[in-house]
């Protein structure tokens, strides 16, 4: 597998990426604003992300997601530690990401790489988008923010 930017002029992985995120609206805004990188293997994308600048200091993982078919092998804890010492190389302090309070495994997988809850922004699914959401048979409706200091030895990955 070989996870490397995605160019400027090649088409996103629209359909995984609205895996991760139901708004194509929303996908492409972000991906037009931020850094798309994508894994592939036998020279087929499997597995994506989007880093996006927020502030001076903080990047957020605006998108990640790896084909069904090849969920449970270390594809997105590669494309974690991928987006980290991307941001790291860039210079960022902070690397967030958000999820849905039913995405349970993302929750579970994010706090195993080191990141740390930091804030909930309630119904920001309802907010955002036309569509319920439901997940694990939860709706999705708040936002849980996590948060990873980059320039700290306690947050090295496993």
């Amino acid at each position: 597998m070989n996870i490397h930017l995605l160019a400027k002029t090649a088409p996103l992985p629209i359909d995984l990426l609205l895996e991760a995120d139901p708004s194509l609206e929303l996908v492409k805004e972000y991906c037009q604003k931020g850094t798309c990188y994508v894994a592939e293997k036998d020279g087929n994308i499997i597995g994506v992300y989007v880093l996006l600048a927020r502030r001076a200091n903080t990047v957020e993982i605006m998108n990640i997601s790896v084909l069904e078919a090849f969920q449970g092998q270390g594809i997105g804890k590669a494309l974690i530690r991928d987006a980290i010492k991307n941001a790291k190389v860039a210079g960022y302090e902070w690397i967030e990401i958000g999820t849905g309070n039913s995405s349970i495994n993302q929750l579970a997988l994010y706090q195993k790489c080191g990141f740390r809850v930091t804030g909930i922004e309630q119904d920001f699914f309802i907010k955002h988008y036309s569509e319920e959401l439901f997940e694990n048979g939860i709706q999705c409706r708040d936002m849980i923010k996590l948060t990873l200091r980059l320039q700290s030895q306690k947050n090295s990955l496993p």
